[in-house]
C-alpha cells in the first residue's frame, strides 16, 4: 500500500529537525542531488537521506510516497532550474534552441541525476510549463497542430536523450572517461588508411569533435529541418480564449 502523504500545509507546521531545519520538498530535492553528485545514484538511499538531513528516513514519507517520487521530483527539479530566466521572444527557432540548450545544461549540471532522470515523465509542475512553452512557441509561429506535435516530439525527445548520453558520459569514473576518449587518439588516429581510408582521413577532426556534445549541432539540423518544411509557411494559429 502506498504511503500516506500529508498535505503540503501541515508540512510547514511540523516540529524543526534535531539541527534546528525545517524539512519542505525543495530541502529534500537539493539534499538529494547533493548526494547524487558526491555518492553517485547509489548512494542516494532513504537512510542517508535521513542522515543528511538530520531527521528520521521516515519523516521523508510525509513529503514523497517513495524514493522513485522523489526520483521524479528531482527530475523536475532539474527542469525548473533550466525555464527560470528564460523568456519567449517571438523567434522560434531562437527561443527553441534557447530552451533546448538550457535543458541539456541544466542535466549536465547534474549527471548522476541527469542519468537517473532524463528518461522518466513526471508531469509535475516545471515539466508541465515547459512542455507549454514548446508547444506554445510553435503554434505561435504557425505550425499545425499535427506538425507541433511531431516537432515538440522530436525536440524533447533529442534534448533528453542527448543530456542522458552526455550524462553517462560525465558520471563515469574519471578513468574511464580518460580512457574513452583517449581512444580517439591512440586508436582511430592510427589505423592505417590502407585498411580504414575514411577513418584515416577523418582522424583528426574525430578526435576533436568526438569528446564534444553533438546535441548542439544537432538541435540545429532539427530546426533547420522543421523551418524548412511547408508546414512552417502557414499562418499563425489565433490566440487561445
Amino acid at each position: 500500500m502506498p504511503k500516506h502523504v500529508v498535505p503540503e500545509e501541515r508540512r510547514r507546521r511540523r516540529r524543526p529537525t534535531r539541527s534546528g531545519r525545517i524539512l519542505s520538498e525543495t530541502l529534500i530535492v537539493e539534499t538529494a542531488l547533493r548526494l547524487l553528485r558526491e555518492h553517485g545514484g547509489a548512494g542516494l538511499t532513504a537512510r542517508r537521506l535521513g542522515l543528511a538531513l538530520d531527521c528520521d528516513p521516515s519523516t521523508l514519507y510525509r513529503y514523497f510516497r517513495g524514493m522513485d517520487e522523489l526520483t521524479l521530483a528531482i527530475g523536475d527539479a532539474l527542469i525548473g532550474q533550466a525555464l527560470r530566466g528564460w523568456r519567449p521572444t517571438g523567434q522560434w527557432r531562437a527561443d527553441l534552441r534557447a530552451v533546448g540548450l538550457r535543458i541539456h545544461a541544466a542535466y549536465l549540471a547534474h549527471p548522476q541525476a541527469a542519468v537517473l532522470t532524463a528518461s522518466r515523465v513526471s508531469g509535475r509542475a516545471n515539466e508541465l510549463a515547459a512542455d507549454e512553452a514548446v508547444l506554445d512557441v510553435l503554434r505561435g509561429a504557425g505550425f499545425p497542430l499535427s506538425e507541433t506535435v511531431r516537432i515538440y516530439h522530436a525536440f524533447i525527445d533529442t534534448t533528453l536523450a542527448f543530456a542522458a548520453l552526455d550524462a553517462a558520459t560525465l558520471a563515469l569514473p574519471g578513468a574511464a572517461r580518460c580512457a574513452d576518449e583517449e581512444m580517439w587518439r591512440s586508436t582511430y588516429a592510427r589505423l592505417p588508411a590502407a585498411t580504414h581510408p575514411r577513418i584515416a582521413e577523418a582522424a583528426p577532426l574525430l578526435a576533436t569533435r568526438m569528446v564534444t556534445s553533438a546535441y548542439p549541432t544537432a538541435l540545429d539540423m532539427l530546426l533547420e529541418s522543421a523551418g524548412n518544411g511547408p508546414a512552417s509557411r502557414a499562418a499563425p494559429p489565433p490566440p487561445p480564449a
